[in-house]
C-alpha cells in the first residue's frame, strides 16, 4: 500500500512587506519542537490535527500558520516530519549559526551563557561585557569578560548579530544604543526597562517580574480568564 504524504514546496514568501502575528510566530516555534519529538520517536508523517492537539489549537489554525510561507501540500494527507521540521528551521532562521553578545556579567548573565539549549539552536555567545572593573577580565569558559566601553569594536570584529541586555534598568538604554551603533539590529532585553530603539531594530523583552505578576493575578482573581 502506497503511503501518501504532503509535498512541501518552496513557494516564495509574499514579497510586499508580509506580516505575521506574534502569536502565530510562537506557534511555529511550538510546531518545530513537536516535530523534533515526532522525529525522535521515529515518526515519518504527522497530520495537522496531531500538531493542533499538541499545541492546543485547531488543524485549520495550523494550516493557516504554515500558509504564510507557501504551499505545504494537499489537505487531508500527512506532512513528512523531517522535511517539515527542516523547512520550519529555515523559516525560523535556526538552520545556521548566530553570533551573540551578552552585556551584564552577573548571575542571570552567567546562567544564560551556560544554557546549552542556546547552542543547540545555533545561538553562540561570542562576547561578554560588563562595566564593573571587578568582573572585567574574568574568564567565562573560553571567553573573557570585556569592558563595555569596547563593545562597538568587539561586536564588529566578532560579527555579532544578536545582543542580549542583562544589566540594571538604568544602564539598559545606553547599552542598547551602543549595540545599535555597532550594527546590531536584534536585541533581547532582560533588563526591567522599556527601551526606545529605531524602527529597524527588532526588540524582544523578557521581564520576569511582569510574568510573575501575571501569575499572581491569576491566583488572586479566581475565575478570570487571561487570554494568550
Amino acid at each position: 500500500m502506497t503511503k501518501l504524504v504532503k509535498t512541501i514546496t518552496n513557494s516564495p514568501v509574499p514579497a510586499m512587506n508580509p506580516r505575521i502575528s506574534d502569536s502565530a510566530l510562537r506557534r511555529l516555534s511550538h510546531y518545530m519542537r513537536f516535530l523534533e519529538a515526532f522525529e525522535a520517536a521515529g515518526r515519518g508523517t504527522v497530520s495537522s490535527e496531531e500538531l493542533a492537539d499538541r499545541g492546543g489549537t485547531t488543524s485549520a489554525q495550523v494550516r493557516k500558520d504554515l500558509s504564510h510561507f507557501g504551499s505545504f501540500g494537499k489537505r487531508g494527507l500527512g506532512y513528512p516530519v523531517p522535511e517539515l521540521r527542516a523547512r520550519l528551521a529555515a523559516i525560523l532562521g535556526i538552520d545556521r549559526r548566530w553570533n551573540v553578545a551578552l552585556v551584564g556579567a552577573g548571575k542571570l548573565g552567567a546562567a544564560l551563557h551556560a544554557y546549552d539549549g542556546f547552542r543547540r539552536r545555533g545561538f553562540h555567545v561570542v562576547a561578554v561585557f560588563d562595566a564593573d572593573s571587578r568582573k572585567i577580565g574574568r574568564r567565562w569558559g573560553s571567553l573573557t569578560v570585556e569592558d563595555v566601553a569596547c563593545l562597538e569594536t568587539s561586536v564588529r570584529e566578532k560579527e555579532v548579530e544578536i545582543g542580549i541586555v542583562v544589566t540594571p534598568a538604568d544602564a539598559a538604554q545606553e547599552v542598547a544604543d551602543a549595540m545599535v551603533e555597532a550594527g546590531i539590529t536584534a536585541i533581547l532585553n532582560f533588563a526591567p526597562a522599556k527601551l526606545v530603539l529605531p524602527e529597524n531594530v527588532t526588540l524582544r523583552d523578557v521581564n520576569l517580574a511582569i510574568e510573575l505578576e501575571a501569575l499572581c493575578f491569576a491566583l488572586t482573581h479566581d475565575g478570570w480568564i487571561v487570554g494568550r
